[in-house]
């Protein structure tokens, strides 16, 4: 399923085992995602991470839109990724990433914030797109990548002002990483140690994730 092979990229790159399955978690009803959501006042979005926790354990569903999810079935972007689907891959790219994140780290009995699960979720669509179009385009990535991600983003006029922040604030960071990816790494010429580079921020906390961005 390309869900699936979509965590699987995410794991090969950072080196990490979730131990579970995106698509075993997924479901595309979104009255079922309603009754699931216990968040007040919840957005009705096309992909949401649904998390509730019970003592120790944790409950976790991830809803992706069923129109979302056959465009993409009938526009593979892990078979060509381009204008027309790009936005739909990284709108389910981001539920993947949020799912790995925090069952990579409940793995390692660390906790996770919001924040952190945004800024590592703008990261890794960013990461997988070149990777995906650099394996596609014989090594080339578009210079417009950055700039489509963190520079032409929207926000919801309905977040409130916490969320407004977070996300935000996840797009300034991820933005200001992923530029020195580029310069460093994705440009002709460039210098070795890309993976080494971000299996390392991956594993940070998110205190010493915005710490290393802000020394960049």
């Amino acid at each position: 399923m390309l869900l699936n092979r979509l965590q699987r990229h995410l794991e090969n790159i950072y080196e990490v085992q979730s131990g579970y399955r995106v698509a075993d978690f997924v479901i595309d009803d979104p009255a079922l995602a309603r009754r699931l959501d216990s968040t007040p006042n919840a957005r009705e979005l096309p992909e949401k991470l649904l998390i509730q926790q019970d003592g120790e354990s944790l409950n976790l569903a991830l809803y992706l839109d069923p129109h979302l999810l056959r465009r993409l079935d009938d526009n593979d972007p892990t078979e060509s990724l381009h204008g027309e689907n790009l936005q739909d891959f990284w709108m389910a790219l981001e539920g993947i990433s949020h799912f790995l994140y925090l069952t990579w780290n409940a793995g390692h009995e660390r906790s996770v914030t919001l924040l952190e699960m945004e800024l590592q979720a703008e990261v890794d669509k960013y990461i997988l797109a070149a990777f995906l179009f650099g394996r596609q385009l014989r090594g080339l990535v578009p210079k417009a990548l950055h700039p489509q991600l963190f520079h032409a983003a929207r926000f919801d006029d309905r977040l409130d002002a916490a969320e407004r922040y977070r996300y935000r604030s996840a797009n300034y960071f991820a933005s200001r990483f992923c530029s020195y990816i580029e310069k460093e790494f994705l440009q002709p010429g460039a210098r070795s140690g890309l993976v080494n580079t971000l299996r390392r921020f991956y594993r940070l906390t998110q205190q010493r994730k915005i710490k290393a961005i802000r020394h960049l």
